[in-house]
């Protein structure tokens, strides 16, 4: 056991913290996890657990054969994560998708992490970068404006920033389902429960063009004079979409494919709305790619316009928020330290990583790689082969500093397999020999540190 002088401080309790804490730990290191909430608040949290889920209930896509945060997943399950354990605790039907109960997921991290020996919770805001001591910054995209400011005068420039849009959640019993229904794209899933995971809401043409109209015409939040809103493309609001053409949002979170109306089975729809179940209740549906920057009276209209949802009850409207994150190429070391002051290292969003498991998974790497610098041992990050580690290997030095924006887990990040070739088989073969060589690189990766843990 180190002594206690080797505590890890980890600030922020969200889901790379909260890894970043469980990884520290298993391997004998002391943990106190520094949250401010809730003596400050947040405009997006809604309660003091850990790891809370504040925008989307879902982890994408659970296929680690054929997709990268599927494979990133496996491994975060492979090095005995938190979040998954909990993810995989709290499920919900979703299709091909890992979507979770949102407050009993958080409930369970919470309990699992101060059930520990070597966690312990400090309810505190930390204003200030540490000049010793070592320390773990996963305070996500919500950073106060206090500790910004002291990361901004530290890193010598000010933090980057994009808006991030949050969907509305709609009660279940307020939506007409003699015109909506459940049913998953494509019929995917193994079970009845996930082949209907999904409710659907259908437009014919001229309804979608006067949803393209209202939306194009709604009452938006307005910027504070001197800001711009540069917005990931992973989580663009629907009237952003909108505005680069009528057809987008067809194409995208309206698409039509894969779907049979049961009502009007020989009509083909040519937009489809879908929700996805937000609690394992199934009281609470969230419209599925629908981020937005609406005023909320906006909303309401707007969203009511889709048939099935004329008198739709919101649990919660969309919101905005803003979201800071380092210039990490240039700032942060193959270790994830800050590489002005090295005894802190940065985790989760903050990073330039996006999305819960690729937090969650840049937390379990700092953890990991505090624990083992805390032992004396040397624990190299992993090879980019992995999925964990093509995403360090981007935010630490891969990536163009000039243009670094937040990024999702994807095999372009991955380094090429040889002896493949292109073509529609072809990627397949591709994507499957990227998760074979990631689970062979990631298993000897962990391999010894499993050794120095025992």
């Amino acid at each position: 056991m180190p002594p206690m002088t080797d505590t890890l401080h980890i600030v922020g309790g969200g889901m790379a913290g909260s890894e970043a804490a469980w990884a520290a730990a298993k391997q004998g290191i002391p943990v106190v996890i520094h949250e401010m909430r809730p003596l400050v608040a947040t405009f997006a949290h809604k309660t003091e657990h850990l790891a809370e889920m504040v925008c989307s209930n879902s982890f994408r896509s659970d296929d680690d054969e054929q997709n990268a945060v599927g494979l990133l997943h496996w491994e975060m399950r492979a090095a005995g994560g938190v979040v998954m354990e909990a993810a995989d605790a709290n499920r919900l039907p979703a299709g091909g998708a890992l979507a979770v109960d949102r407050d009993p997921f958080a409930e369970y991290v919470t309990k699992k992490l101060l059930s520990h020996p070597l966690i312990s919770l400090s309810r505190e805001e930390v204003t200030e970068l540490p000049a010793d001591g070592h320390w773990i910054f996963a305070t996500g995209p919500l950073t106060s404006t206090a500790l910004g400011a002291a990361i901004a005068r530290e890193t010598g420039s000010e933090a980057l920033a994009f808006f991030d849009a949050i969907a509305p959640i709609v009660y279940f019993d307020s939506i007409d389902m003699s015109k909506a229904w459940m049913q998953s794209r494509y019929d995917k899933g193994e079970t009845e429960e996930e082949r209907t995971a999904y409710l659907n809401c259908p437009m014919d043409k001229a309804q979608y063009d006067a949803f393209i109209d209202a939306l194009l015409g709604a009452d938006k939040t307005e910027f504070h004079e001197g800001e711009t809103a540069g917005y990931f493309d992973g989580c663009l609001p629907i009237e952003v979409m909108a505005e680069r053409g009528r057809e987008t949002l067809r194409h995208g979170p309206m698409k039509p494919v894969g779907l049979t109306n049961p009502h009007q089975p020989d009509v083909k729809a040519h937009a489809i709305v879908q929700l996805r179940r937000d609690n394992a209740l199934g009281t609470l549906y969230n419209i599925v790619g629908f981020q937005t920057k609406m005023k909320y009276g906006a909303q309401t209209e707007v969203f009511r316009t889709i048939p099935g949802l004329e008198n739709a009850q919101f649990a919660r409207l969309g919101g905005i928020h803003r979201n800071t994150f380092l210039n990490s190429p240039t700032l942060l070391d193959a270790q994830m330290r800050l590489r002005s002051r090295p005894n802190i290292r940065f985790a989760g969003q903050i990073t330039g990583v996006e999305g819960y498991v690729e937090s969650a998974a840049m937390g379990l790497l700092a953890g990991r790689l505090a624990a083992a610098e805390i032992l004396g041992h040397t624990a190299d990050a992993p090879p980019p082969t992995t999925a964990t580690g093509a995403l360090v290997t981007h935010i630490t030095g891969g990536a163009e500093a000039k243009t670094f924006q937040p990024m999702n887990v994807n095999f372009g990040l991955f380094p090429p397999v040889e002896g493949l070739k292109g073509g529609r088989r072809g990627r397949r073969d591709r994507y499957q020999a990227y998760t074979d060589r990631a689970k062979a690189d990631w298993s000897a990766w962990l391999a010894p540190q499993a050794v120095d843990a025992a």
